[in-house]
């Protein structure tokens, strides 16, 4: 697999755990289980960093 088709990919894959986690974070505020709430939450502000670095990476892959 070329580098810039990986670089997509786990970007789309970031892209959809973020989302995952999001829905799965409101459902589980709705039903006021708030310790999982703050967990989900947490890996979603993790997965931002990881997406910025993949980023960043490739970008320095087209140059």
């Amino acid at each position: 697999m070329k580098s810039k088709y990986f670089g997509i990919t786990a970007l789309l894959v970031i892209l959809m755990l973020n989302i995952i986690f999001t829905q799965k974070m409101v459902h589980q505020y709705y039903f006021e289980n708030y310790t999982n709430s703050i967990i989900l939450a947490g890996l979603n502000i993790l997965l931002f960093p990881i997406a910025i670095l993949i980023f960043k990476k490739d970008q320095k892959g087209v140059k």
